[in-house]
């Protein structure tokens, strides 16, 4: 058996933990630079708030039903989840972590355990010592417990917020329930495809025949149907390091200026660097792109990007910069507003161990030297040290004008009792 845990409202539950008073009020979290909202409350969503609005054209809706906007706090929220799936795994000896506010537990060997009660004493474990609320859903495969979560959260007060697929019935039962748009794994073309031949709920694709869904689903598709027909396909997955990196951001403001971006770009190359670094792997290539905004019709747009092999794997800040530096002199044009720019490192490589080169140019004291740096930033603070080429004199940061406190994370910042 396998269980889902999943943080129910995360964004906004992490909020209401240190506010109690907004416990029945309406609440939209903003992404990065405050641009569209993307999480809500189930008082905002009663009111018909959608998913992805842009925060300019909400601001109606926001002040007509006084919706309480939060800039996204992710020190905050990832202390939170971090707490969360540290109790969770006092509860399983195998846990897979799925998304900041989703985890996989694993009771292969629980057979003797009530698991609808063992799901309520993590529920009440996760709240009492947290303040978060939980949905769980406990069934035979990893699929399955999707479901049996799906239903816990919508019918929260007759489940008690924990729903058990223990038997074929209940298996049929909520398959049946499940439309095939909300079935795990199967995306917005699939479902089509699906809806267009008479598949209108999870328990008809499992009628199917393996053949046309090997044909129309390839073997992901039939792996996923003898998932959901009980036969636990699904394993818990292997922690692997990331095959590609990308630090992307869009800017407070527009930048036109070739110098402005160039800090810009070198902060992200640096960023990546280090997380190669994190993850001991090395960056064969990379892909440097900028573009203006494309919500801004009545402006000139640009969009362009560039891929540069480079010579030799590096995670080196040193060398990430220069390179990215180079695509950027590259596809940089004068005259446009500038909003966002990115980096992706591709095409990675372990660091461990390392194939040289008779005829590079890599500089061995790079080692070190980036050794030293990221101590002394984990030591002291992030961006304690930094390349010349980021401006050490300036700080950047995104448009967060409704930024909560860093409560848990922040000393300067933890709640004040009167």
């Amino acid at each position: 058996m396998y269980a889902l845990v999943d943080g129910n409202n995360f964004y906004a539950s992490c909020e209401r933990v240190f506010r109690p008073d907004l416990r029945d009020t309406p609440i939209v979290i903003l992404s990065n630079n405050d641009g569209v909202i993307i999480a809500r409350s189930n008082e905002a969503k009663a009111l018909g708030v959608p998913m992805g609005l842009p925060y300019f054209k909400s601001k109606n809706l926001i002040l007509k039903h006084k919706i309480k906007v939060f800039s996204s706090n992710y020190a905050l929220y990832g202390d939170m989840s971090h707490r969360m799936m540290n109790i969770m795994k006092g509860f399983s000896p195998n846990i897979e972590i799925y998304s900041i506010d989703e985890a996989f537990l694993d009771f292969r060997g629980f057979g003797n355990y009530d698991l609808n009660s063992y799901g309520q004493e993590i529920q009440k474990k996760i709240l009492k010592s947290t303040g978060l609320p939980t949905s769980i859903g406990i069934a035979p495969t990893k699929s399955l417990a999707k479901v049996a979560n799906k239903i816990a959260k919508q019918f929260a007060l007759r489940t008690q917020s924990v729903y058990l697929i223990d038997s074929e019935e209940k298996r049929i039962k909520a398959l049946k329930w499940t439309k095939i748009g909300d079935v795990w794994g199967i995306g917005r073309k699939h479902s089509k495809r699906l809806r267009a031949i008479g598949v209108d709920n999870a328990y008809q694709f499992t009628q199917k025949s393996d053949s046309w869904i090997r044909k129309h689903m390839s073997v992901v598709g039939l792996r996923l149907k003898k998932d959901l027909s009980g036969e636990a396909i699904i394993q818990f997955d292997e922690i692997k390091n990331k095959q590609s990196i990308a630090t992307t951001r869009s800017f407070d403001k527009p930048y036109t200026s070739f110098k402005d971006l160039k800090e810009r770009v070198s902060t992200f190359a640096a960023s990546c660097a280090e997380k190669l670094r994190k993850q001991q792997s090395q960056a064969n290539s990379m892909m440097i792109f900028i573009q203006t905004n494309g919500f801004k019709n009545t402006e000139a747009q640009y969009i362009q990007n560039i891929v540069i092999k480079l010579p030799y794997p590096s995670n080196s800040s040193i060398d990430l910069v220069k390179y990215a530096t180079k695509g950027l002199e590259r596809i940089y044009k004068e005259g446009y507003q500038y909003k966002k720019a990115g980096i992706i490192v591709m095409n990675l490589s372990s660091e461990f161990p390392e194939q040289l080169s008779l005829f590079s140019n890599k500089k061995p004291k790079h080692k070190e030297l980036m050794k030293a740096m990221d101590s002394l930033n984990i030591n002291y603070g992030r961006h304690t040290i930094k390349l010349a080429s980021q401006d050490i004199n300036r700080m950047w940061k995104m448009k967060q004008n409704n930024l909560s406190q860093s409560y848990s994370t922040n000393l300067d910042e933890i709640i004040t009792v009167n």
